[in-house]
């Protein structure tokens, strides 16, 4: 038998070359840990999604860096195969010396190779910061759910023209700053797909159309038992998968197999069409930093 091969950053570049599709999925233990790694997932998450779905909260604002390492230092032992990528939580990006300490801390305490933040293009001189000093950073565009205090409420993002030019603006931006990876969480599918085609890293998406180059949902959402499920309240790209009599395990090996052979998401678990610009428009936007964020749900 061949030794298990680690995912790394190269490798989830070479998936994306090879058209393979990228299954991500949340986790916040060392049980879950273990039966993702066995189904197969190749990126696992520990997000501030925590504080909705293990803590109970309405948002994930009041997630801290404690948390996020707890729950990491949980899962990453665990993993013989899965990359792990850690959320970095509200506020704890605010400067760049904080980013440093948080990653810092998600890297060498909780064992994640990768951190997570929220942000459009005026995350970048923190992307850039973090990266030249060796963390792998994954960016995340579209619904922002550390975000939902100023904005008010989770929806869809970028369906208009300048709205779709300023996400696609921060997708290069980001990524020329030294992002490893995409997330872009609740836009029209035809904004991920654009996405997708012009960014030269991996893009993973959450309510983003079946054309990005993987996928990610929460744990307890495809188990059908988060707390967003239960109350009513289940998003549009959300889909049971214990449908059917099957285990747990079944049930996450099953979203692997869907999401690499594309039957996950279906249009069902899309959102309509964007008024998108130009692709020659996009590339001339200036590169410059600064400009609004966007809202979101969880991870």
């Amino acid at each position: 038998m061949e030794p298990i091969k680690p995912v790394n950053v190269a490798e989830l570049r070479r998936m994306r070359e090879a058209g393979e599709k990228i299954a991500a999925l949340t986790c916040y233990d060392a049980s879950f840990a273990l039966l993702e790694d066995r189904a197969g997932v190749d990126v696992i998450l520990v997000g501030d999604s925590l504080g909705m779905v293990m803590q109970g909260g309405t948002t994930t604002t009041p997630v801290t860096v404690d948390h996020v390492v707890y729950h990491s230092r949980c899962v990453a032992p665990h993993l013989k195969r899965a990359f792990l990528v850690a959320d970095l939580p509200f506020l704890s990006f605010a400067t760049l010396e904080r980013a440093l300490d948080a990653s810092q801390r998600m890297m060498q305490e909780g064992g994640a190779k990768m951190v997570k933040l929220e942000g459009g293009r005026e995350q970048a001189s923190i992307v850039e910061y973090l990266a030249v000093r060796g963390v792998p950073v994954c960016a995340h565009l579209g619904l922002q759910p550390q975000f939902i205090h100023k904005v008010g409420a989770f929806k869809v993002q970028g369906r208009d023209d300048a709205a779709a030019e300023a996400m696609l603006h921060d997708a290069k931006v980001l990524t020329e700053a030294g992002a490893d990876l995409l997330v872009v969480e609740c836009i029209p599918s035809d904004l991920g797909r654009r996405i997708s085609e012009v960014s030269k890293v991996p893009v993973i998406g959450i309510g983003a159309g079946p054309d990005t180059h993987g996928q990610i949902l929460v744990l307890q959402d495809i188990l059908n038992i988060s707390p967003m499920v239960t109350l009513g309240r289940k998003p549009r790209f959300v889909k049971n998968f214990m449908t059917g009599g099957v285990d747990i395990e079944g049930a996450v090996a099953a979203y692997v197999r869907e999401v690499k052979s594309g039957v996950y998401p279906a249009a069902e678990h899309s959102f309509g069409d964007a008024a998108l610009p130009k692709p020659e428009t996009a590339a001339a936007i200036p590169a410059v930093a600064g400009a609004a964020a966007a809202p979101q749900r969880r991870k």
